[in-house]
């Protein structure tokens, strides 16, 4: 399988951040890693049921318009997540980490040649296109084997091909009669811009109007920063829906856990994608960081409650960030995704007996 930017992974890649310890063994030891024949086949060969990589890129948010750093929080993760202990509640064995996307190529030539904002803007959008063919090739590979990706990002760019290849995989492998699926996507921001070239803005509206998503649900959309015309969008789609944060904590018309149940019970008639924005974390750091947003035991209730009860096609983790172009650092980005991922691949596995 030809992914130019894929950097598949070694044991010893992974074993390399590892602390091991004596008596105790950590996830990292007990992880797959893809074996020399890496062909779109290959993924049924493996014994792992959630398919893990990265995409650390800023190309989609500065595409947007945006502050980069979101290329940061994949290694800082990986480092927290290696070293989880190996446990009753995680093993790990059922767990494969294949590798990370380099578009650092990418960012170069554009660095090197592009000399305006508008000039910088265009080549973004159109890296962001590149970008979009190879994640869907491998997310469609991994699907059609019947595994469930786990992607940390990245910017939000990256839900369209996530979405696109997942469809593509489950419609492959005859699971669904047409490549389309649902998805729930805890964020600040529906990512619904108009589709004036790709980037971390409009994902959600490039893959509906490109017809791979069917329903739509955003939980914890603020407000303050919902475009009137996307709002009008939403309430004209059947289809879409939104439980704004507001609704939630400021006016108490729904608890968080009924939130997030509305949201499962409107898409559970077909396949779903979960998709974590980062940003909707109070004081996370990430491109759009915010001091008003969902706790942190919101966010692992959230992938815990979608684990459980939606049809889960993949898991997205994006936007987060250790240290972004403006200065800001936080080492506990890649920690609490690490918490994000465990607990959704432990309640994903309890719920499946797995």
């Amino acid at each position: 399988m030809q992914i130019p930017h894929f950097k598949f992974y070694s044991k010893n890649d992974i074993l390399s951040l590892v602390q091991i310890r004596r008596f105790e063994t950590k996830l990292g030891e007990r992880l797959e890693v893809m074996g020399e024949d890496r062909s779109p086949e290959a993924f049924a060969r493996i014994n792992a049921q959630y398919v893990m990589f990265g995409i650390p890129e800023d190309i989609g948010v500065q595409a947007n318009g945006g502050t980069a750093g979101t290329s940061t929080a994949w290694l800082s993760f990986l480092h927290a997540f290696f070293n989880i202990q190996s446990n009753d509640f995680l093993v790990g064995d059922d767990i494969a980490v294949i590798g990370h996307f380099d578009f650092g190529d990418l960012q170069f030539l554009i660095d090197k040649n592009a000399s305006t904002t508008d000039e910088k803007l265009e080549a973004y959008r159109h890296a962001v296109n590149a970008m979009d063919e190879e994640i869907e090739k491998l997310t469609k590979a991994i699907v059609a084997t019947g595994r469930i990706p786990v992607a940390i990002g990245g910017g939000h760019n990256n839900a369209y091909p996530l979405l696109k290849g997942t469809a593509k995989g489950l419609h492959q492998s005859e699971e669904i009669d047409i490549p389309q699926i649902n998805c729930i996507n805890l964020d600040a921001h529906a990512d619904y811009r108009p589709t004036e070239g790709r980037h971390s803005g409009n994902a959600f509206r490039y893959a509906e109007e490109d017809g791979f998503l069917q329903k739509y649900c955003v939980v914890g959309l603020q407000e303050n920063y919902l475009q009137q015309n996307v709002w009008v969008d939403f309430v004209n789609n059947p289809f879409f829906d939104c439980i704004t944060f507001e609704d939630i904590f400021i006016h108490g018309k729904r608890t968080f856990q009924q939130a997030v149940s509305h949201a499962i019970e409107f898409t559970d008639d077909n396949y779903c994608g979960i998709e974590l924005d980062l940003d909707s974390i109070q004081n996370t750091l990430s491109s759009a960081v915010s001091p008003s947003g969902v706790s942190v035991i919101n966010a692992r209730q959230y992938v815990n409650l979608c684990a459980a009860n939606a049809r889960a096609s993949y898991l997205h983790i994006c936007e987060g960030a250790t240290r972004l172009n403006n200065g800001r650092t936080d080492d506990s980005t890649g920690k609490l995704i690490a918490y994000l991922v465990s607990d959704f691949i432990k309640m994903h596995a309890a719920e499946k007996g797995e």
